[in-house]
């Protein structure tokens, strides 16, 4: 599969909110700034750009029937698909875990602003969403999952990014009272789901 159609395909035709709604969430709790939305949306795309590859390392190599064929003869026949849930969210958690330790070095500011949320990525579906999607479109080689964990990420951070601009612009605006805040964000991000099911009609 062409890298780039993948890319798009993930980012746009498949986006894990407006698709799937995966990481709702922090999509809604974080997208009230612009700042907190780019933050948290670059933490997610270096999460998923390295969990997928990564479990996808271990999905062919370790826990899939016959992965582990190149420790010798007697291993041939071992499936050990069974703990992919727990690898998977255990290679998740140790990225976050990096990640956040890299925030709060890096930026105190940003670190007190996402709180709790930053943390909370290691339960964020669109993350293990991801690598349950790589394992089963069964990707020919790492390539493909690193593009498609990109992807996926980038079309989070589109998202997220997307909300919070148009969340900081009407604060300004006349709102009705029982839809201010997070009912109407619900309404901006229906109408956001229904413009990128315009991008289903690509050929890809």
């Amino acid at each position: 599969m062409d890298l780039l159609k993948l890319f798009i395909k993930a980012a746009f035709v498949e986006n894990m909110v407006f698709t799937f709604f995966f990481g709702m969430c922090s999509y809604l709790a974080v997208s009230k700034t612009v700042k907190t939305g780019v933050g948290l949306g670059a933490a997610v795309i270096f999460v998923l750009g390295v969990t997928v590859p990564v479990n996808y390392l271990l999905e062919t190599y370790v826990l899939k029937d016959g992965a582990l064929a190149w420790l010798g003869a007697e291993y041939a026949n071992m499936d050990l698909s069974f703990l992919s849930f727990i690898m998977f969210i255990a290679v998740i958690a140790s990225i976050v875990q990096l990640v956040e330790m890299l925030v709060e070095k890096f930026s105190p500011a940003l670190y007190g602003a996402l709180g709790i949320f930053l943390p909370l990525i290691a339960v964020n579906c669109a993350i293990l969403g991801g690598s349950l999607f790589m394992q089963e479109r069964q990707f020919e080689n790492i390539g493909e999952a690193s593009v498609y964990g990109l992807g996926s990420g980038f079309g989070w951070f589109i998202a997220i990014v997307l909300i919070a601009a148009i969340r900081e612009k009407i604060r300004y605006s006349h709102v009705p009272a029982p839809i201010r805040g997070v009912g109407m964000a619900f309404i901006l991000t229906g109408l956001m789901g229904l413009a990128f099911l315009g991008f289903m009609g690509f050929e890809l």
